[in-house]
């Protein structure tokens, strides 16, 4: 009531690869989704799969749109304690891309709003050749010959403060186990503005590779997670050439 025109988008919190989401904006379209029963077997009461539990998020309707095409960031943040907070990011991340032109209009059209791999490579002109992703130097170069260095430095700042904030939000109710760790993989959207916006974090990010490209990336990000966790006990702390790492009291 309080936004009459807003769009909603709706997300199943044990699902994964933009299975079961879905875009609306009245309550009564959740009434009407609801009455179909999506989640019986055969309607009997004893035979009823579990209901799922979904997020409801506002929807960002004006994204920053590069060739009239949506897209958001996904960044690789590894946690190697809670207590006290030590975060590494990885600075090769990358951003997905939708392959269908943006528009507000269609909210029942999955490959204009979601840019998840899994579903962009179901759309009809998807080439697996070229993917749909870009590397986010390659995205920071776009920007920066777009916007020019100050407004892209605040955008990737607005990032950090992101990592670092989510992070320190459940900080006091994580278990803490120095033999553990955590790679958590963040998807970001950039609006109109230049302004980040979390889309969710990803406690289990895939480590499918969709190209050649993706897997060097992959493969790069995960040898430098080990060479941080470093099992053997072989860095002396003096290491150079290491990803950024965040250390908040």
């Amino acid at each position: 009531k309080r936004s009459p025109n807003s769009t909603w988008i709706m997300k199943p919190i044990a699902k994964s690869q933009g299975k079961g989401i879905f875009l609306f904006r009245k309550l009564k379209d959740i009434m009407e989704w609801k009455k179909e029963d999506s989640w019986k077997v055969d309607g009997t009461k004893d035979e009823r799969e579990p209901v799922e539990n979904y997020v409801v998020q506002r929807y960002v309707d004006a994204p920053y749109l590069i060739g009239g095409r949506k897209f958001d960031i996904r960044c690789y943040v590894l946690v190697t304690s809670y207590l006290p907070l030590k975060v590494w990011l990885y600075r090769s991340g990358f951003g997905r891309m939708s392959n269908s032109r943006y528009s507000i209009d269609s909210i029942e059209d999955t490959y204009i709003h979601l840019t998840n791999v899994a579903i962009q490579k179901t759309s009809p002109d998807y080439d697996p050749e070229k993917g749909c992703k870009w590397s986010l130097i390659q995205l920071r170069m776009y920007l920066l010959a777009k916007h020019g260095p100050e407004a892209v430095e605040t955008l990737f700042r607005g990032m950090d403060d992101i990592f670092i904030k989510s992070l320190q939000s459940v900080q006091k109710i994580m278990i803490n186990d120095k033999h553990c760790f955590e790679l958590y993989g963040y998807d970001i959207l950039i609006d109109e503005t230049l302004k980040p916006w979390l889309l969710e974090i990803n406690a289990s990010p895939s480590l499918t590779a969709s190209n050649q490209t993706d897997y060097d990336l992959k493969f790069k990000m995960l040898h430098d997670v080990l060479t941080i966790i470093d099992m053997e006990g072989k860095l002396t702390g003096k290491e150079r050439g290491l990803e950024v790492r965040f250390d908040v009291e």
